[in-house]
């Protein structure tokens, strides 16, 4: 595909906190480890190798296991296996199980994870580089994975389950895709073959990604979570994760940053069945957030020794979590989350577990045929596509208006007319200057008035090419916001099966630009 690239400073889009990141600002140099520099990862192997056999064992037992009734392609089989193998590190990116895989940008950081694989082989070839998507299957906001958009058409899965979303029974989806245009048997098969959503979830993603090696992990495991016990124990009783993140909070506040994520005393969740609540400590008792279940301190131990299945990580240890079980170099993620996982290398130093380098995934934008077209007649640059509505008509209509629009000169000229008026005034009665200032005021905008009508009166003559602009606009931003985050991949995936290939190609993971594709 074809592409555009422009800073992301350029698109208007992204905080300064996370600019500041990807421009490597010194003031925030001391909140990670290495930045995401393919000569980086040099050292980021070394310390990783420190990775325990152990871990790798119960990793590779479980990943098989779920891939179980899956069919599955070599190269998923051959990564698979390359995990017991210590010469072997992954790259990961995880996401919430959105229907109908949600917006475009979980397509983006798959293939930011996979390109970043490919990338590493090619400079570390004595090394093996497994891309991996982590299924936030333990996460229990169904509001923000039970709709997609299509076409402009919003869909929305109703479902009064509750609980872990992975855990939910996903087979009046099948239903649901009964309702969409074009070709969507892929997930009519997957909803309808699995019963939880995290197996559907992977059967698919399986289907769209298995040929680049992709491997799903599902964390929600009696057998992960056991590597987990120190952290869940040290964080119940001794809440050590909430002072460090404190720490670097404030540190960050003193830089003018603002935190993304604040932690709690306990930073786990109670897990079971349809039930994932708040652990909340009572003095010498442990009680779960809106339910009757309490633990005794006794009790609590020996569910943690016993049932570690049932203390699910937040978001300030989730990170943790997924370092813990992974052999992992890096981490790729939107803004939000390199951002908040900037708060969080304290607590990896004090568990001495290495901290990943932070990745940004790929951002992109995409133009159809017809949509470029119209873009190509406008003469505007890409980058012009990114400034507000308003901003971008005038700037047209000055552009390609016949006669002169702008006044600014005009209003120069009389400025000073008026400021040798008020000079002369004030030689003869310094009283007279409040009316010579009201003059000048009044003069100024009365011109500012009569350009706005020129303007006004330009656009009404070009409300067809207006139109014609506005249309392109939308496409990229529909709902006024980025494609990325609104319109579903099957957008452009119905109409061209190569469409996954053809980003593979187009996106470089270490080029931190924006990328307008066009076909």
């Amino acid at each position: 595909m074809p592409s555009h690239k422009l800073a992301l400073a350029d698109t208007h889009s992204f905080s300064s906190f996370f600019l500041d990141y990807i421009s490597q600002k010194d003031s925030l140099k001391e909140f990670y480890n290495r930045f995401p520099l393919i000569e980086n990862f040099k050292d980021q192997i070394e310390e990783k190798k420190s990775f325990p056999v152990a871990h790798r064992k119960v990793l590779y037992d479980i990943i098989q296991k779920q891939y179980e009734g899956i069919s599955i392609l070599e190269p998923v089989a051959s990564h698979l296996q390359l995990l017991k193998n210590s010469k072997t590190f992954t790259i990961t990116t995880g996401h919430q199980l959105n229907i109908f895989t949600g917006p475009l940008y979980f397509i983006y950081k798959i293939v930011t994870v996979i390109n970043t694989c490919k990338k590493l082989k090619q400079h570390y070839p004595e090394y093996n580089f497994v891309p991996v998507y982590w299924m936030a299957s333990e996460d229990h906001d169904y509001d923000e994975i039970k709709y997609f958009r299509l076409y402009g058409k919003k869909y929305v899965w109703e479902t009064s389950q509750t609980g872990a979303v992975g855990r939910f029974n996903p087979q009046t989806l099948a239903a649901l895709a009964e309702e969409l245009p074009g070709d969507v048997s892929v997930f009519k098969k997957a909803y309808t073959q699995s019963h939880t959503l995290a197996n559907a979830v992977r059967q698919y993603v399986n289907h769209l990604f298995g040929h680049e090696g992709l491997l799903v992990l599902d964390a929600d495991a009696k057998e992960l979570k056991s590597l987990f016990k120190n952290v869940i124990t040290d964080d119940l009783f001794h809440h050590t994760s909430k002072k460090l993140v404190e720490e670097k909070n404030r540190q960050l506040e003193s830089w003018h940053y603002h935190p993304q994520v604040f932690a709690r005393d306990i930073n786990f969740f109670y897990l079971d069945n349809a039930v994932r609540q708040r652990i909340e400590r009572n003095e010498d008792e442990f009680v779960v957030v809106d339910t009757n279940l309490k633990f005794s301190q006794n009790e609590i131990k020996n569910l943690i020794e016993t049932s570690p299945e049932k203390f699910s990580p937040n978001v300030i240890l989730r990170p943790l979590y997924q370092e813990t079980i992974l052999p992992n170099l890096a981490y790729v993620g939107g803004p939000a989350e390199v951002v908040y996982w900037l708060q969080l290398k304290g607590v990896f130093d004090y568990f001495k577990t290495p901290f990943p380098i932070l990745m940004p995934r790929n951002f992109a934008a995409l133009l159809d045929a017809p949509t470029q077209k119209k873009f190509e007649k406008t003469g505007l640059e890409v980058k012009d596509l990114f400034e507000e509505k308003n901003y971008l008509f005038n700037h047209w209509i000055t552009q390609n208006s016949k006669g002169q629009l702008s006044l600014d000169s005009e209003i120069k000229e009389t400025k000073n007319i008026l400021s040798v008026v008020k000079e002369r005034a004030a030689n003869i009665d310094r009283s007279l200057l409040q009316h010579v200032d009201a003059q000048i005021l009044r003069a100024t905008k009365s011109l500012e008035g009569i350009e706005q009508k020129m303007v006004r009166a330009a656009k009404r003559k070009q409300s067809d090419k207006l139109r014609q602009l506005e249309t392109i606009k939308d496409f990229l931003f529909p709902n006024g916001s980025p494609q990325e985050r609104v319109d579903n991949f099957l957008n452009f995936y119905q109409a061209n099966p190569l469409f996954i290939e053809q980003l593979i190609q187009s996106f470089d993971p270490f080029d931190f630009r924006f990328v307008v594709l066009m076909p």
